[in-house]
C-alpha cells in the first residue's frame, strides 16, 4: 500500500512538473491547434457573415443548399445503419472467434483506411457504370448507381464501415470469452448473451465509433465527387456544393454554407467528449 500512494505521490510530480519540456510541449501544440483549427474556424465565421446576417441566411436556405443538407443527412443516416451492423458483425467475429481467413477479414476491414476515396470511387465506377458486365442487369430492373443517389449511399458507406469494427475490436479482445461461456454453458441464446454480457463492456467504445462514423460521412468528398456527376439538386451533398459555389466565385456563400458543417463537427465534438467523459467515469466506478 505504501509503494503504491508512492508511486502516485510521484506521477504527481512529474505530471505537475513547471519544467522547461513541459511548456515547449505546450507551447507548440497550443500554436499549432490554433493554426491548424482555430484560425480556420474563426476564418470560416467571420467570411460567413461578411456580408451581413440576412445574406448568411439567404445562403443557408437556398433550395440548392437545402437538398444538399438533406443529402448529405440521408447518406450519413444509410452510412450509420449498414456500418453499425457490420461493425457489430465483424468486430465480434473476429474477437470471439476462430476461423479461416480472419486475418484477411480484419485486414480488409482497414481497406478503405489504406485506399484513397477517388480510386474508390473510380472501382464503383468500373463495377456499377455503363462499361460494367452488370449494366444491362441494372440497366433493364431500373437500378441506377452512378450518378445517382445510390452511389452517394455506396461510397459514404465504403470510407466509413471501418470504425465502429476498429473501436470494438480492441474493446472485445481484451474482455476476453469467459463471462459468455459461462452464459452459453448455463444455456443462454446468443442474443441474450450479446445484450446482457457482450454490449454493456463496448457500449462506450460502440457510441464513439458511431460518432467517428458520422462525422467521416458528413465530411466525404473523394468518393462521393466521382460518384455523383455533381447533378445540383440531385446528387451534391453539402461538400460538393461548397465546391461548385467556390468554384462560381460565390465566396460567401461557400462559407455561409460550410459553417453549416463546421456547426455540426462542433456537435460531433462535443458529443465525443461527453462520451469519453462518461466512460471515463463508469470505468473507475466499477474499479
Amino acid at each position: 500500500m505504501g509503494t503504491s500512494k508512492k508511486d502516485k505521490i510521484i506521477e504527481k510530480q512529474l505530471r505537475n512538473d513547471a519544467g522547461a519540456v513541459k511548456w515547449i510541449l505546450v507551447g507548440v501544440s497550443a500554436v499549432f491547434l490554433f493554426v491548424m483549427l482555430i484560425l480556420p474556424l474563426i476564418t470560416v465565421v467571420v467570411t460567413a457573415l461578411s456580408k451581413g446576417f440576412a445574406f448568411y441566411v439567404s445562403a443557408i436556405s437556398d433550395p440548392y443548399a437545402l437538398k444538399a443538407v438533406r443529402l448529405t443527412l440521408a447518406a450519413t443516416l444509410w452510412a450509420l445503419a449498414i456500418n453499425t451492423v457490420f461493425g457489430l458483425a465483424a468486430a465480434w467475429a473476429v474477437a470471439k472467434f476462430r476461423f479461416r481467413g480472419k486475418k484477411v477479414l480484419t485486414a480488409l476491414i482497414d481497406l478503405p483506411v489504406t485506399v484513397s476515396p477517388i480510386i474508390a470511387g473510380l472501382i464503383f465506377i468500373l463495377i456499377f457504370g455503363r462499361q460494367s458486365a452488370i449494366f444491362p442487369f441494372l440497366k433493364a430492373h431500373g437500378i441506377q448507381i452512378v450518378f445517382a443517389v445510390p452511389g452517394i449511399i455506396l461510397a459514404t458507406v465504403f470510407v466509413t464501415f471501418p470504425f465502429v469494427s476498429r473501436e470494438l475490436i480492441p474493446v472485445l479482445e481484451t474482455q476476453g470469452t469467459d463471462e459468455e461461456e459461462a452464459a452459453a454453458l448455463m444455456g443462454a441464446p446468443w442474443h441474450t448473451i450479446f445484450t446482457r454480457i457482450t454490449f454493456p463492456h463496448i457500449k462506450w467504445a460502440f457510441l464513439y465509433g458511431v460518432v467517428l462514423c458520422t462525422a467521416r460521412a458528413m465530411g466525404e468528398f473523394g468518393a462521393v465527387s466521382v460518384l455523383s456527376g455533381h447533378l445540383r439538386g440531385k446528387t451534391n451533398t453539402l461538400p460538393l456544393h461548397i465546391e461548385i459555389l467556390f468554384n462560381e466565385f460565390q465566396y460567401v456563400s461557400a462559407f455561409a454554407v460550410s459553417s453549416i458543417l463546421v456547426l455540426l463537427a462542433v456537435v460531433v465534438l462535443i458529443l465525443r467528449s461527453v462520451l469519453e467523459k462518461l466512460g471515463k467515469k463508469e470505468l473507475e466506478a466499477n474499479r
